[in-house]
Formats: structure tokens, C-alpha cells, sequence
């Protein structure tokens, strides 16, 4: 292994496997948060010139408990914290189990409300900065960060329950919730990123993947895990053909769809297909029968909308929110026409409206008023857009429509 990037990749997967062993052996998240983070800190600085240890996660397992012996001793508990460690196996011999999937489940514990735990795993699982959780909650940084201090504080006053529940027991149903929740928008956060230069991060929706696939292998017969692996397989297939040449962002409708990777939407329509009869379908299946409909159509004009609307009209009534009612609003748009859908936006976008001001009001606001042929108010609301997102590629996106109307208007 070599190069920056290398080491960068490999510090981002073990961290969440290290920083599982450490809490699930000391309970104390917070402090074992900052232990391994001073450990990658260390790694990062020696491996580069160094090279990569033979047992890399054992070694920065090892770091990361002697910097919480340190902070241990400087707060006068040693003896009873060594004592403790001194049951445990040294850190060199500690098994090759992946403890990230231990991690999550334990970021989901039942102190904490649905909203911190997710907060809290996408912060030390998924590895997300805080700006990147607070746009993905449409909240301030400030309120996120606090929301995942007391979130932290919250775990280490509940005392010793790191265990992972069993499937039926009591609390299990709002944990694996959680956890599936956690997942989506982790997937979601690296396929389209929310701010930054960066289209998507492949790593952040990889791991999403690879956590959710365990989920599904531990348990098989909960359908909304099965729908939600399937979700994301059915939409991480489109990946290769939303980027241009250039890198700039090509929206569904105008992928070159033989790029799109039909062995992944095979697995995700095998997946989906099993959790037919499983009961009542849940927003995860739902999601995914919506991309499965996409992937479908050979070519945009074949997609069947009127059985997307359909689907939507269903995940608006198992799990509604304004971004369901807003993705609902395209379809509706596709069947029923541009004004149809229009009403549907200035419900959304009224004063005291769940997306008032929201760049992606702007942006689909921009594309239906496009489609109903009003090219000047498209492109008033395509800057607007462009304006709003923070996002480095959608912006190039939204401003590259709005110049292309604006040279429509002018010959």
C-alpha cells in the first residue's frame, strides 16, 4: 500500500472498527472517541514514512487504549481501569470480527431518541463532519454539534448496556428502526453529497452498503432490511452514468443508461421480489419499488410514471415528509401536467412551509415552469437554486441551466 490516499482510506475503514472494541471494552464513548481519534492522528503522521504496520488495526487498537489509559490515569481512576483491562486480550491478538456493525447497534442505544442516535452513528460510524449531519437534517451546525455532544454525554450517563438487543426482544423494533434509518442516510450522503466539491463519496455509500448487507445476512426475514439493501443497490447501479466526461452532474433523465450497472439492479429486483407477502409494505420497499421502476425503462420516455405516482401516493401515506410530497410533485408533473404539480410546490414553499426557501424547491420549481413553457420565471428560480445549494457540482448544474435558458431567451 502506498500513496496518501492509501493510508486515508485504509485510517477511514478500521476507525469505526476500532473505535467499536474500545467503547464495547470501556463503555465511556466519548473518551474512546478521542483516544482513537489521537491514534489515526498518530497513524496518519508515522505510517506515510513508516509504512503500513503487518497488523494495522491491532496497532492503532493498541494506541488508541494506551491514549485512554492516559486520560484514565490523569482523572485518578487507574487502578480500577487497569484492573478492568487486564481481563482483555492484548491488543495484538484481538480477532479479525469487524465490530462496526456492534458499533451502529450501540449508537442506536435505547437513551438516546431515534433523531441522536442517528446523529451520533453518522458522526462515528459513517465518519460524516457535522456540517455534513446538519445538511442532511436541514438544522444549523451549531444545533447538530450539541445534539451530538449530549448524544455522547447521554450514552456514558446510561451506564454499562452496550450489548446488542435480540431480534424480538424489547426495544429491538425502535433499535433496528434506527439503525436502518442510519443507513439510508448514510447511503444517501455519499451518493449525492450534500455541500462540498464532490459529486458523491463512493466510500461513505460503500460502506452503507457493506453495513446493510450485514444487516441482511444477520437478518434475513426483516423485509424493510432486505427493501432497503435493495434500495440501494437499485441506485448505486445508476453511479457510473451520473457524472459527465467532465465530471459535472447528469440528472436521471439524461443518463446514458448502458452505463448503468445491470448486475446491481439484477441483485437489488432479486432482493425486492423477495420481500413480496411480508406484510404491509414499509417506506424502505417502497423506495425501492420506485427505482426499480426507473431502472426499468431502457430510456427516459419508457419510464411508466403513472406507477411511480402510484408508489409515491403510497410512501407519502406509510411514511410522509416534504420530501416525499416534493418527489411526488415530479410525478404528478410527468402524469398530470406541469400546473398540477405546481400547486403541489407553493404548498411546500408557502411563509410558514416545511421547505420555504429550500434550494430544491427552486430547482424542481424551475424544471416544471421550464416544462410549461414560462422560460423566464425557470430561470429566475434556476438561479435561485444555484444560489442556495451547497453543493459545488449541483450549482455548476443549476447555473449551466440557467445560462443555456438565458441564451434561449436572448435568440
Amino acid at each position: 500500500m502506498s500513496g496518501p490516499h492509501s493510508v486515508e482510506d485504509l485510517l477511514r475503514s478500521l476507525a469505526p472498527q476500532v473505535l467499536g472494541v474500545l467503547v464495547r471494552r470501556m463503555g465511556d464513548f466519548d473518551a474512546c472517541e478521542d483516544a482513537v481519534q489521537e491514534a489515526l492522528i498518530a497513524a496518519a503522521r508515522h505510517w506515510p514514512e513508516d509504512g503500513v504496520p503487518g497488523n494495522p488495526r491491532g496497532w492503532l487498537l493498541q494506541t488508541a487504549t494506551r491514549r485512554y489509559v492516559d486520560q484514565v490515569r490523569s482523572e485518578q481512576a487507574r487502578q480500577r481501569r487497569e484492573e478492568r483491562m487486564a481481563q482483555e486480550p492484548a491488543a495484538g491478538s484481538v480477532p479479525d470480527d469487524d465490530d462496526t456493525l456492534m458499533l451502529l447497534f450501540m449508537c442506536c442505544h435505547p437513551a438516546l431518541t431515534p433523531a441522536s442516535a442517528i446523529a451520533l452513528t453518522l458522526r462515528a460510524v459513517g465518519g460524516l463532519a457535522t456540517s455534513e449531519i446538519a445538511g442532511a437534517y436541514l438544522v444549523p451546525e451549531a444545533t447538530m454539534a450539541q445534539r451530538i455532544s449530549r448524544a455522547k454525554q447521554r450514552v456514558k450517563a446510561s451506564g454499562p448496556g452496550f450489548e446488542v438487543p435480540e431480534p424480538g426482544a424489547k426495544g429491538w423494533a425502535a433499535r433496528l428502526r434506527s439503525v436502518l434509518h442510519v443507513l439510508y442516510l448514510m447511503f444517501n450522503e455519499g451518493y449525492a453529497t450534500t455541500c462540498g466539491h464532490a459529486l458523491h463519496r463512493a466510500d461513505l455509500s460503500g460502506e452503507a452498503i457493506r453495513l446493510a448487507r450485514q444487516v441482511h445476512r444477520i437478518l434475513p426475514g426483516e423485509a424493510e432490511a432486505t427493501g432497503l439493501l435493495a434500495l440501494m443497490l437499485l441506485t448505486e447501479a445508476r453511479r457510473p452514468a451520473r457524472t459527465s466526461t467532465d465530471g459535472d452532474l447528469v440528472p436521471l433523465t439524461e443518463q446514458d443508461r448502458t452505463r448503468w450497472d445491470r448486475r446491481l439492479i439484477g441483485e437489488g429486483a432479486a432482493l425486492l421480489a423477495t420481500t413480496i407477502g411480508g406484510g404491509p409494505p414499509g417506506e424502505y420497499r417502497l423506495q425501492a419499488a420506485i427505482a426499480a421502476v426507473h431502472d426499468d425503462a431502457a430510456h427516459a420516455k419508457d419510464t411508466d410514471w403513472p406507477q411511480i405516482l402510484g408508489l409515491y401516493g403510497l410512501l407519502e401515506h406509510v411514511a410522509g415528509s416534504p420530501v416525499v410530497t416534493l418527489n411526488r410533485a415530479v410525478a404528478v408533473a410527468m402524469v398530470d401536467g406541469p400546473d398540477a404539480a405546481l400547486a403541489l410546490l407553493d404548498e411546500l414553499d408557502a411563509d410558514n412551509g416545511p421547505l420555504h426557501g429550500h434550494h430544491r424547491v427552486h430547482a424542481v420549481r424551475a424544471h416544471l415552469l421550464e416544462m410549461a413553457g414560462d422560460i423566464p420565471s425557470a430561470l429566475v428560480h434556476y438561479r435561485a437554486a444555484a444560489a442556495r445549494t451547497t453543493s459545488t457540482p449541483e450549482q455548476r448544474y443549476l447555473t449551466a441551466k440557467a445560462a443555456r435558458l438565458h441564451q434561449h431567451t436572448r435568440s
